[in-house]
Order: structure tokens, then C-alpha cells, then sequence
């Protein structure tokens, strides 16, 4: 399983289906969050994931096998909601 330190976090993908819509919003959200503390929050289709590396990428559960293959080295954080 792939670990990352908080303090080496310089940024986080939020990743969906198609890289537009719920995954742009949340991004956002976090982003404006986690501006303060210098991370950077993008958003990206799964299916791109593998062109860069990512620390921490965050993706709704029924992408999450997709996610993991792509990036087996990046924190993959799954999550069942978008919002709320």
C-alpha cells in the first residue's frame, strides 16, 4: 500500500469518469481549503491518471479499481459521496 507523509503533500487529484462536473466542484472546494497550507487541488479523468505522477488522489469507489491500476503508487483515498 502506498503511504505519503502529510507534510510532503503538495498536491491532490480529484479524479472521475470524465474529469468534468462533480469532480471540478469538489476540487474546488478543496482547493480553497487547502490553499493556505500550499497544496494544489486539480481534477482529472481516471483514465489520464497515469500520464503524471500524484501524491494523493481521491476518487469515488466505483472508479477506485481503475484509480489504483493507474497510479499503484500514488495514496488513492476513495470516497461514496461528492458532496454533503
Amino acid at each position: 500500500m502506498a503511504s505519503v507523509s502529510a507534510s510532503d503533500v503538495k498536491q491532490i487529484v480529484v479524479a472521475c469518469e470524465a474529469g468534468m462536473g462533480s469532480s471540478v466542484m469538489v476540487a474546488r472546494q478543496l482547493a480553497k481549503q487547502l490553499k493556505s497550507e500550499g497544496i494544489t487541488v486539480v481534477h482529472a479523468p481516471v483514465n489520464q491518471l497515469a500520464e503524471t505522477p500524484h501524491e494523493i488522489v481521491l476518487v469515488h469507489r466505483g472508479l477506485s479499481a481503475r484509480a489504483k491500476q493507474a497510479v499503484p503508487d500514488s495514496v488513492v483515498i476513495i470516497f461514496d459521496m461528492f458532496l454533503g
